[in-house]
């Protein structure tokens, strides 16, 4: 699916990434952990085509996409949600929902409809305020809508960043849920997280980055019960 090979970033002489390379197999999920300013966000970004990468590659199914447009990255299949929710909050959960077709070509009134009950039946909540101003929603409701939209557009690869913060412990457990029947439907996701505990419980396979580079790897499980994962990480 995704392959990330000594991927070098620049903020002007700060070195954002240096040379970190990683893998995100097809259906799979897969966490990049850390501290603020590990890298995770620009990580991301760096795919996304947001920022310029100054050496390195990055693979979208075998074709290389390090120094594509974003327009031809999402329209590849790859979809960036990023932290703080962004929906739009004017808008309604049904009209923020049109607009993450906006990547697609004309849809067909039926399979409009259809990809937008697949959502409600992925977060029932949303259903329930279908013509809510998005703004006027929870945090919690707001977060189910961003990542709904992502999917709307059908993409083969859904990066999340920080989908939990500043919700509280039970709705992040329940967006959590979400994206464990995310990958069960065969999206392949790509996880920045905070909580680190309730990332590598989920995750295939996780990284962890420290100042640009990656520290450690191996399988959620294998990070899971690391003891340097605990002491750094989990606090244990």
């Amino acid at each position: 699916m995704l392959t990330v090979k000594d991927l070098v970033v620049y903020y002007g002489k700060i070195t954002a990434l240096q040379g970190i390379s990683f893998q995100v197999p097809d259906q799979s999920i897969v966490a990049l952990i850390g501290a603020n300013g590990a890298g995770k966000t620009t990580t991301l970004m760096a795919i996304s085509g947001m920022v310029e990468v100054q050496s390195g590659s990055i693979l979208l199914d075998d074709w290389d996409i390090t120094d594509c447009q974003s327009s031809t990255i999402v329209q590849m299949g790859v979809c960036h949600v990023p932290e703080g929710r962004h929906v739009f909050p004017q808008l309604s959960v049904y009209e923020n929902l049109l607009a993450g077709t906006i990547p697609c070509k004309k849809l067909a009134k039926g399979e409009l409809e259809a990809r937008i009950e697949e959502q409600f039946a992925l977060f029932p909540r949303l259903k329930e305020r279908y013509h809510q101003a998005a703004g006027t929603m929870s945090g919690g409701e707001q977060q189910m809508l961003a990542i709904s939209r992502g999917l709307m557009s059908k993409p083969k690869l859904l990066m999340l960043d920080e989908p939990s913060l500043g919700l509280a412990p039970i709705i992040v457990e329940e967006i959590f849920e979400m994206i464990t029947k995310v990958r069960a439907s065969g999206t392949t996701v790509l996880l920045i997280e905070q909580n680190a505990s309730l990332a590598l419980q989920i995750s295939d396979y996780a990284y962890a980055l420290e100042l640009g580079r990656v520290s450690l790897s191996g399988t959620g499980r294998e990070l899971l019960e690391s003891e340097d994962v605990k002491k750094i990480y989990l606090g244990m």
